[in-house]
Order: C-alpha cells, then sequence, then structure tokens
C-alpha cells in the first residue's frame, strides 16, 4: 500500500469518525461527507497514474474525470430514486392518504396493538421506506399510547419491523435500493428468498416484547387521532393514494418490463401523481378560489431532505474513490481469507457492523470490494448479495443509532442509546441469528431440490 493510498484511506477514517460523533461535534455529517469526497479524490489527482495505469501522458484530468463521472452516474441513479420516493410519500401523506393506519391500530388490548403494529409496520416499510414508515407509526402511537413506558416498547418495535420489513423489498431500503439498482439482485429474488428470514427476525423479537405487556389500555379523546386536513375530496385522495403507493408498487413491475433503471419507473410514477395532483388543483383554484399552494408538489420539492441526498452523494463518491485505488478489493480478500469464504460469517459480521455505523456506506464498500460472477455464491441474487440485503437492513436494529428509522424513532421518543441497548439490543441480535438460520435452511431445502 502506498503512501497516497494510505492518506487517502485516513481521510476517509477521519470523516467517517466525525460523522459518527455528529452529536457531538453538532456538524452535519452531509458537510462531512461532502469533504471526504472532494479530499479523497483531490488526494487521488496528485498521483492518477498509480490508479490508472493505462493513464495516457497529458491525460490525466480528462480520463479521471471520465472515472468521476462514471462513478457519478451510478451513485444519481440512487439519489434520483430517493427524491422521487421521498416526494411521492411526502404528497400522500400531506393529503390524508395515511389515515387508514390509524383506524386499523384501533383496540384497547396491549398485545393485539404490538401484533398489529408490528405487521403493519413490517408491510408499509416494504411498500414505502423504513424511515418513513417509522415516522407514519410513531406519530400515529403517540396519539394512541398514553404511557411513557408502554410506547417505548411499541416504538422500539416500530425500528425493528421497519428495518425488517425494508430489508425484503427492494424499495424498502436504501441499502437494498443500493443493491437493486446496481443489478446485483432481483426484485422477485429478493422478495422470495429473504420474505422468510426477515418475517423471523421480526416476529421473534415481537413476541419476546409481548411479554412485557399485559393487560389493556384506555383510548380517551384526548388521545384520539384528528385526520389529517386535505383539500381534495374523499375520492381525490384515494386516487392520490393509489397513484402513490399503487406507483411505488409498479415500479419493480416496469423495471422487469422494461429493463429501464428503478429511477426512471420511480420519475414515472412522480409524473403521473404530479400531474393528476395538478389538475385537482386547478379545478379547486376554479371551482372555489384556493390556491393549495401548499400542498402541491411543486411546493415540497422545496421541503425535501436535501442534507441527506447530499450526505448519500458525498458518502457513495468517496466510498467510489476507494474503490478506485483498489482498497476494497484488498479488504474483501482479506475478509474471504481470515473467513476462508464464508458467506454468512462475512455478512453476519457486515451486519453487526452495520448497527455501529451507517450501513449505507458498508454496503457501497461491498459491492466495491466482491466482484459479480457468472455464477456461484457471488452471482446475481447469490447467496452472498442476499444474505447482505438482509444482514445490512437487519442489523442496524441492534443499536438504536444504527438506522435512520432508529436515530428518528430515538429522537421522536426520546429513547436514550443505554436503555435501548440494555432492553432491546438482545432481543434484535436473537432475532437476527435466527433469520440467518432461516435463510441457511431455506437455502438448503432449495439446493436439495434442485438437485434431486
Amino acid at each position: 500500500m502506498t503512501t497516497l493510498t494510505i492518506w487517502i484511506v485516513a481521510v476517509f477514517i477521519l470523516g467517517y469518525f466525525f460523522i459518527a460523533i455528529e452529536s457531538v461535534t453538532k456538524v452535519n455529517k452531509a458537510a462531512v461527507a461532502l469533504l471526504m469526497f472532494v479530499f479523497c479524490w483531490t488526494l487521488f489527482m496528485i498521483a492518477p497514474g498509480t490508479y490508472l495505469p493505462n493513464l495516457l501522458p497529458g491525460h490525466a484530468a480528462q480520463t479521471v474525470s471520465e472515472v468521476i463521472e462514471k462513478h457519478l452516474g451510478s451513485t444519481s441513479t440512487t439519489l434520483f430514486f430517493l427524491m422521487g420516493a421521498m416526494t411521492i410519500v411526502e404528497m400522500v401523506d400531506q393529503n390524508g392518504g395515511f389515515n387508514f393506519v390509524r383506524d386499523l391500530l384501533k383496540t384497547t388490548s396491549k398485545k393485539k396493538l404490538l401484533w398489529r403494529i408490528a405487521f403493519l409496520t413490517f408491510l408499509l416499510s416494504a411498500i414505502l421506506d423504513n424511515l418513513t414508515t417509522s415516522i407514519v407509526m410513531v406519530m400515529i402511537l403517540r396519539k394512541l399510547v398514553a404511557d411513557q413506558k408502554d410506547r417505548l416498547i411499541y416504538a422500539s418495535l416500530v425500528v425493528i419491523a421497519a428495518n425488517s420489513g425494508g430489508a425484503f423489498s427492494p424499495i424498502g431500503d436504501v441499502t437494498t435500493i443500493m443493491l437493486w439498482n446496481k443489478g446485483v439482485i432481483t426484485a422477485i429474488g429478493v422478495i422470495t428468498e429473504i420474505f422468510l428470514p426477515s418475517l423471523v427476525s421480526m416476529v421473534l423479537p415481537a413476541w419476546m416484547l409481548s411479554l412485557k405487556l399485559n393487560g389493556k389500555m384506555e383510548v380517551t379523546d384526548k388521545v384520539a387521532v384528528v385526520a389529517m386536513e386535505s383539500d381534495f375530496s374523499a375520492n381525490q385522495r384515494k386516487v392520490v393514494f393509489l397513484l402513490g403507493v399503487g406507483g411505488l408498487i409498479f415500479v419493480p413491475i416496469f423495471k422487469s418490463i422494461t429493463h429501464l433503471p428503478p429511477f426512471v419507473g420511480i420519475l414515472l410514477v412522480l409524473g403521473v401523481l404530479w400531474t393528476a395532483t395538478e389538475v385537482f388543483y386547478r379545478r379547486l383554484h376554479r371551482n372555489s378560489g384556493k390556491s393549495g399552494m401548499q400542498k402541491r408538489i411543486t411546493s415540497m420539492l422545496s421541503r425535501i431532505d436535501m442534507s441527506t441526498i447530499l450526505f448519500f452523494l458525498g458518502i457513495l463518491m468517496a466510498v467510489a474513490c476507494l474503490e478506485t485505488i483498489g482498497v476494497l478489493t484488498m479488504m474483501g480478500d482479506g475478509l474471504n481469507d481470515v473467513f476462508a469464504g464464508n458467506h454468512y460469517l462475512v455478512t453476519g459480521i457486515i451486519g453487526v457492523l452495520s448497527s455501529i455505523v451507517d450501513n449505507v456506506p458498508l454496503v457501497a464498500g461491498c459491492m466495491g470490494m466482491y466482484p459479480v460472477t457468472a455464477a456461484g455464491d457471488m452471482a446475481v441474487d447469490g447467496i452472498f448479495w442476499q444474505l447482505l440485503a438482509y444482514c445490512a437492513g437487519v442489523g442496524g436494529s441492534m443499536l438504536i443509532i444504527g438506522s435512520a428509522a432508529g436515530v428518528v424513532v430515538m429522537g421522536l421518543e426520546k429513547i436514550t442509546f443505554g436503555w435501548y441497548m440494555k432492553h432491546i439490543s438482545w432481543v434484535v441480535f436473537v432475532g437476527y441469528v435466527a433469520g440467518i438460520l432461516t435463510y441457511f435452511i431455506f437455502s438448503s431445502f432449495h439446493l436439495a431440490s434442485c438437485l434431486s
């Protein structure tokens, strides 16, 4: 490893450290990620010929620009997908599309409420995404559950169920979206192979947490949920919901039919929803004089969390630099040597690490560390990639800071790191290992069936 390579790795590690202590420094992780991106590639430019052996004299700047643009193109597909999905979900939410969730959760039994939360969160996070689903579920829980101690258990279950549900869906988690965009997993493959392990990783912890809840709770007017106001009529809200959520479900189908990247499908759904809502607001304006500007997509686009988008841009492009200089390949070879190519151990450890550090760069790193083969465990929909989708998604639930869903629930419900680690982490770990074992048994049975 050259001195320049060591400097680039040091910049990445230092940046990663400051991202991890964001709560202490109060410096937004997006700013740090962008600095990582710029500094890594600036150092790369000192001696690009070291990493690009076919570099022609006098063409360094042009060649490196082409390399960066190639990585940027791959990264942009994920970013555009996220921006489109965030806008669609925001539009549905702002117009009361998720009010039906509130009605499904109504019950006075603590155990019934727990199981309804578990399965509803699990399914919604697969259709939407784990972050948005967590926000919706916690906001509803704050209206339904008055007891703070009980609500902490329910909120923790939301984190578990959201991450488990997102792991088996190609649109349910950022890391799964990344793997799907990269083409190492298919929508059908990840759903059929990872659904059962993900379900086990949710059901087992839910059952263990249900033992802590007994009796009934009182639902008073004080904790009743107020329906979200909307300028649209009931039928128009249904159309918005069907176009938005139905469109998200249609995206994998669109990809399988057209073979176009997933972000093209998400932009198609956004365009259709945008057109429909503009027609609704045009009629509203003509009939009642209301403009409804606050809930139009043109307004919602300005409220997209751009810091999150820029964080993904910075971290993915910094990881792309590590991939280009060959560090990720060396790490992959090292893990394979230590664990003798045991994909269950390698991905299992990656899943545990994803609860400590952000799973986005971990998965991005793995995509650079391991090549896709034509056949075997590293092929498209191979054991390694499917296990990576499961472990990186579910493993983030082990610590409250291990996933975007956990961080947002931590902020909304004031869950402390220590409380979660004491009461929830071991429960998640049991479910995590049970899910891996389920995948092993299922894949072994499937292989035996094929051989026979």
